[in-house]
C-alpha cells in the first residue's frame, strides 16, 4: 500500500519563498470578493492555479456578466 501523494508547496520564483495561503480582493464590473489564494509574504506575487482559473473564475465571470 503506498501513501498518499502530497502536493509539493508552491515558492515564490521571485523571492524563493513559500507561498502562504493570505485573502485577496478581487474587483471586477464593480463587484468586490475575496478568496484565500497562495501569495509570496515577500513580495505578494498571488497564484492562480490552471483550474480556478478555468473552472471557480470563469464561473464567477459569467454570472456578472449576466447581471
Amino acid at each position: 500500500m503506498s501513501a498518499p501523494l502530497e502536493k509539493p508547496a508552491l515558492i515564490c520564483l521571485k523571492c524563493n519563498v513559500q507561498l502562504e495561503l493570505r485573502k485577496a480582493f478581487f474587483t471586477y464590473l464593480g463587484f468586490n470578493f475575496n478568496t484565500e489564494l497562495p501569495r509570496c509574504p515577500v513580495c505578494g506575487q498571488m497564484y492562480l492555479s490552471e483550474e480556478l482559473v478555468k473552472g471557480k473564475v470563469t464561473e464567477v465571470e459569467m454570472s456578472l456578466e449576466d447581471k
